[in-house]
């Protein structure tokens, strides 16, 4: 007998400790699709929550894959029809359509080898398609079978436009958003409108766009809500390429630097464009950020009086905290050590010679902040780097930035396609096979000073991310892995 091999991560996807965003359910699909579709699976449940859905779809072909913001819809069939085009009106009747949302802690990692890791408590379901050496296994929130191709489309039309898609209809949307009397900052989380947007992209989109979260969707024209869709697809489109939540556009990100050069307003204190200071407030028990110099209340309008009475009351001048979601690398972080874990404060304050007699080991996070802000200010800059090689960090090259921040200011009507240029083209058509690699996209978070299962999506194998530098490649989603944590395992706080 041939002795079994050791298993290979194709590719592998995980969230953690929030719901993944669209970019990353279309990356899971996108690799699906090149890897999975056109063949036949054994497929069990280990942990017996699947077990009559995999006895229906075992031996049955994956006939194609839909997604549909933060779902994903897995059509098999029991025989492949002959000539067949695979649209979503040919197949014949005898399909199952397995629904997957990932919801906190999920994974879908494929292997190109066998047997395959070894299966845990959390996992689903396991397809194993000895012919050409190929394992899956799926641990989400959610995996049911929903029926055929009607009982899609009866979800599908629930569900609302995807920027992922190319199926998406900005004026179909625009229809339903021109009559709201909700806030645009709802609007952007409602998957009934914009399908597959989460926290970080709302708050990025409606920054670039320059329009005020608590502004209601009526408020807006069509001109506003262009802006609004553009970033939208723009940025997603990004993050499918890059598998990174990276909204601060390149050539700007050069003139901002630290902490501006991956994200605008999400966990930032201060905007990098005006200098003012960035406020939070909850909406619908989520956190909302706006800068509300570059993104002003429209003349002439009056938020409600609940969105009013709501910010008064909730209101407050943001101080970083230390993101598992979207963390910043230690360069940008200390710019705000409020951002930096207790670790990387004793690193950053150890690197600098500071003197441990007068900093107890049982010094709280508030007292390293203040010391660190004070050793920083009579320091020589080059100390920066002397506590990013003591943390371990390899920082990105450092952009040269204005003297002040008021030079490095962005017209805020020069936006994109107020330069002309038209809307983007919504769906992933032109980019599938080209985007980042799990395991590139994983050396460039760490390079960044973020670890590499951020951002809602991760290597999920347990194969040492500084291993998977060396292999990881651009194109077709694949090559090697990094370790995450458990979709059992209790998410931070």
């Amino acid at each position: 007998p041939v002795a079994p091999q050791p298993h290979r991560p194709h590719v592998s996807y995980a969230l953690f400790p929030n719901m993944v965003e669209g970019h990353g359910c279309h990356r899971v699909a996108a690799a699906h699709r090149r890897h999975l579709v056109g063949k036949k699976f054994n497929a069990t449940s280990p942990n017996g929550r699947f077990k009559e859905g995999a006895a229906v779809i075992h031996q049955q072909e994956l006939k194609k894959i839909e997604v549909v913001g933060k779902n994903l819809y897995y059509t098999f069939a029991a025989e492949r029809e002959k000539d067949e085009a695979l649209s979503a009106n040919s197949l014949s009747s005898n399909v199952n359509i397995m629904h997957v949302h990932f919801g906190m802690s999920g994974r879908f990692p494929f292997y190109e080898s066998l047997p395959g890791p070894d299966v845990k408590a959390t996992t689903r379901l396991r397809l194993e398609c000895p012919e050409h050496g190929l394992v899956a296994v799926l641990s989400a929130m959610t995996v049911d079978l929903i029926g055929g191709e009607d009982a899609y489309h009866v979800r599908r039309a629930k569900l609302g436009q995807d920027p992922l898609r190319e199926d998406a209809d900005a004026d179909a949307l625009w229809n339903r958003f021109r009559t709201l009397r909700k806030s645009v900052g709802l609007a952007l989380m409602d998957q009934s409108l914009f399908a597959g947007v989460g926290n970080i992209y709302r708050a990025e989109i409606l920054y670039k766009a320059g329009i005020h979260p608590e502004q209601p969707c009526v408020d807006l024209s069509r001109h506003a809500f262009d802006e609004v869709w553009y970033h939208t697809v723009e940025l997603m489109q990004r993050g499918f390429l890059s598998g990174s939540i990276l909204t601060v556009d390149p050539e700007e990100a050069a003139v901002l630097g630290e902490p501006w050069t991956r994200r605008y307003v999400y966990n930032q204190s201060k905007c990098g464009r005006c200098g003012g200071r960035v406020t939070t407030w909850d909406m619908a028990a989520r956190k909302v950020y706006c800068c509300e110099g570059c993104q002003p209340r429209l003349a002439g309008t009056e938020l409600p009086t609940a969105a009013l009475d709501r910010v008064a009351r909730t209101a407050k001048h943001h101080v970083g905290f230390v993101s598992h979601c979207a963390p910043d690398g230690v360069a940008a972080a200390e710019a705000a050590p409020e951002k930096l874990t207790v670790a990387k404060l004793r690193a950053a304050l150890s690197a600098r010679g500071w003197p441990a007699g007068e900093l107890k080991k049982t010094a709280k996070k508030a007292e390293l902040v203040a010391a660190l802000k004070e050793a920083m200010q009579a320091e020589p800059a080059p100390a920066t780097q002397l506590a990013l090689a003591a943390a371990k960090i390899t920082p990105p090259a450092t952009p040269a930035k204005p003297s002040a921040i008021a030079a490095a200011r962005i017209d805020r009507g020069n936006t994109p396609s107020r330069r002309g240029k038209a809307l983007p083209v919504p769906g992933i058509a032109g980019l599938e096979g080209r985007e980042t690699s799990a395991a590139a996209a994983a050396a460039e978070k760490m390079a960044a000073g973020e670890k590499g299962n951020v951002e809602h999506i991760a290597l999920t194998d347990g194969t040492p991310i500084a291993s998977s530098k060396k292999r990881g490649a651009r194109g077709g989603g694949g090559g090697g892995g990094g370790s995450a944590p458990d979709p059992d395992t209790p998410a931070p706080p």
